[in-house]
């Protein structure tokens, strides 16, 4: 019986352990995270979703408390448009994060960042131009395009020096995005160098409608894989979304994918940045306890935790401190809410929005728990401890034990894997 051990992921004359840990933002898939991943010989994410924040928490910058400071006469206006960000301080605040992370890798696998589409920021075409350039300038591996369709991503990296040499590739949930995306770009005779398809059993912000639980992510493989080949195109296609032991993996790459993409086992590892409260909220959780809704400003559906926090809490929007989804003309679903809200209980001492969420305060305070449909397995992980709490687990174990478990076996820590 195979393992996932037996495959590698190839990109030119290099090759990795096909084992890639997804970019969880805010901060979840941390510096430390994806370092070990690199370490391992794999390949780690880290999120550049708000990363000014990000770094204001690593290298005690300001970026935020700046911010906060320039726009304070605007907090109880509505009119948010003329919330804008510093490119000079986004681009300074990618650089370090990105950078430093750099500067500490070891071993012989790759390190990206995730780039989300959806994080607008009131100026979407300048500001997804500056992180992207700006971590390419910092010396990332890679980058990868998610959350949207980013017809336009690699022409706003197309004059930088790095274009063709580091490794791009995209996120998509259907042959159709790939195709658009592809005949797009066409013109600029760059290629992705990988493409990640993300099924409807993944974690976050899903690329589906609400009809999600009808898509599987073997047949959306399948598509993909069979496409490519019908063109004649040698990208490698990397499975997401729902693969919770070696042997989910080794199953995907049988049967046309080059490597496997996996993140709700790492939420529970000790160099994850969730809190370990929260940690412990992913182990206790049933089955039931994961749902998918539309609070997420963004418009896409969203799979988290039924009581994360974040669901029904009635957060006075935060822009002026960060916005990140402010859309081009300062507009934010969340904030449209919030208004309507506070329209109908003015003399409320505190608010509820049932709707909407603002994702920027919960995310940054980890109060929005966002989550894999197999969270719920993650106490078949591990040992549940005398005071009822649960072990958490070193990054290395869960990739080893996905790099040489079969059977769907799943070393419990303190054993080999």
């Amino acid at each position: 019986m195979k393992r996932v051990d037996d495959f590698r992921l190839k990109f030119g004359n290099r090759e990795f352990v096909p084992i890639m840990i997804g970019g969880m933002g805010v901060d979840i898939s941390t510096a430390e995270l994806a370092l070990e991943a690199a370490r391992l010989g794999g390949i780690g994410h880290i999120s550049d979703a708000m990363v000014t924040d990000v770094s204001d928490r690593r290298f005690d910058t300001k970026f935020v408390k700046n911010k906060l400071k320039l726009f304070r006469h605007n907090i109880d206006n509505s009119d948010k448009s003329i919330i804008k960000f510093d490119l000079g301080a986004l681009a300074e605040a990618t650089r370090r994060h990105v950078e430093s992370t750099m500067q500490s890798k070891k071993g012989e696998g790759l390190i990206f960042v995730n780039c989300m589409e959806k994080l607008t920021m009131n100026a979407p075409r300048e500001t997804l131009q500056v992180r992207m350039a700006s971590a390419l300038d910092a010396g990332v591996d890679g980058i990868t395009l998610s959350a949207g369709l980013h017809l336009g991503s690699f022409g706003l990296l197309a004059d930088h020096p790095r274009f063709r040499d580091a490794k791009l590739g995209i996120i998509v949930s259907s042959v159709r995005a790939l195709q658009l995306f592809l005949r797009k770009n066409a013109r600029l005779n760059r290629m992705p160098d990988y493409v990640i398809v993300e099924g409807p059993l993944a974690g976050g912000h899903l690329g589906f409608g609400s009809d999600w639980a009808q898509y599987d992510l073997a047949t959306i493989i399948a598509e993909v894989v069979q496409y490519l080949r019908a063109e004649q195109l040698v990208i490698p296609v990397i499975a997401a979304g729902g693969i919770f032991t070696g042997s989910d993996a080794v199953s995907f790459l049988e049967t046309g994918s080059a490597a496997v993409q996996v993140a709700t086992r790492f939420t529970v590892a000790n160099e994850c940045g969730l809190p370990k409260k929260v940690k412990q909220e992913y182990f206790k959780a049933s089955e039931e306890d994961i749902i998918v809704n539309t609070v997420s400003p963004t418009g896409y559906p969203m799979r988290m935790l039924r009581n994360t926090p974040a669901i029904g809490a009635g957060t006075r929007p935060n822009c002026e401190a960060y916005g990140y989804l402010l859309d081009g003309n300062g507009g934010c679903a969340y904030i449209t809410a919030y208004n309507r809200e506070l329209a109908l209980h003015p003399d409320a001492k505190t608010l509820s929005v049932t709707d909407k969420t603002c994702l920027c305060t919960h995310m940054r305070n980890f109060n929005c728990w966002t989550c894999g449909h197999t969270t719920y397995r993650l106490k078949d992980t591990t040992r549940r401890l005398d005071d009822g709490s649960y072990e958490t687990l070193s990054a290395e174990h869960i990739f080893r034990d996905y790099q040489f478990s079969i059977d769907h076996k799943i070393a419990l820590p303190g054993i080999a894997a």
